[in-house]
């Protein structure tokens, strides 16, 4: 009963946006996804830490959540800022219903468990006070109410958190992000978002007390992470 996590497959069936164009690691990534995939097995449970799908709704998103689906157990998705098919809950499982899709669970103001731990998590955002717009400060706030309303769902159980975006990197750090992750006792912080050159300025390891990984799927050769 393994526990994965994986970022950022961008997956590209549903809309004509392969990442190919990009070359390098994303060549034939799709290929790459399909062999990365197949160490997970029907009793385990993986994170998809955003940016799954190019699709625009989730209507024309069907090619790319059948997709998932294949993939064995219990997958819990979590918004990326490239998810613009996500919509809400209610409409999701409306979906997944419609189609014979099963076991895909959104994470969204709320929390799953897992052997004993608390799967915790939103999308998170990027703002700096003196740049961003109203538009950025409401969006922050919004994802800074969510994922406490997660944390707090998770009770006393130890919490495991997962991001789209990172929470810090080299040169930047989104404090009230990094004070609530403090607040609740988080010791493992899980985030994708991050491709390509942009890897040098992930923060992994332990900062603070918190052990941060990057999963975005290009970092890890587009197989999955496995946690436990």
């Amino acid at each position: 009963m393994a526990l994965y996590v994986i970022g950022d497959l961008h997956l590209c069936l549903s809309a004509p946006k392969p990442m190919d164009v990009f070359g390098g690691a994303w060549a034939g990534y799709m290929d790459k996804l399909k062999e990365g995939i197949s160490v997970i097995h029907p009793e385990d449970t993986t994170i998809l830490l955003g940016d799954l799908s190019w699709a625009l709704s989730l209507e024309d998103s069907k090619a790319d959540f059948a997709w998932i689906d294949q993939i064995p157990g219990r997958k819990i998705i979590v918004k990326g800022n490239h998810d613009y098919w996500w919509s809400t809950s209610a409409k999701f499982y409306k979906f997944c219903n419609q189609n014979n899709f099963s076991n895909q669970w959104i994470m969204n103001n709320n929390c799953y468990e897992y052997n004993g731990y608390a799967l915790c998590g939103t999308r998170g955002w990027f703002f700096e006070e003196e740049r961003g717009s109203t538009h950025d400060e409401k969006i922050f706030k919004r994802e800074l109410l969510r994922l406490e309303a997660s944390l707090r769902s998770a009770g006393e159980l130890p919490k495991l958190v997962f991001l789209h975006y990172p929470p810090q990197y080299r040169g930047y750090e989104c404090k009230e992000i990094l004070d609530l992750l403090k607040a609740y006792d988080v010791r493992q912080c899980y985030y994708g978002h991050l491709h390509g050159a942009s890897h040098a300025l992930a923060m992994e390891g332990q900062w603070d007390g918190i052990d941060y990984t990057l999963v975005s799927a290009d970092r890890l050769n587009f197989k999955p992470y496995k946690i436990f």
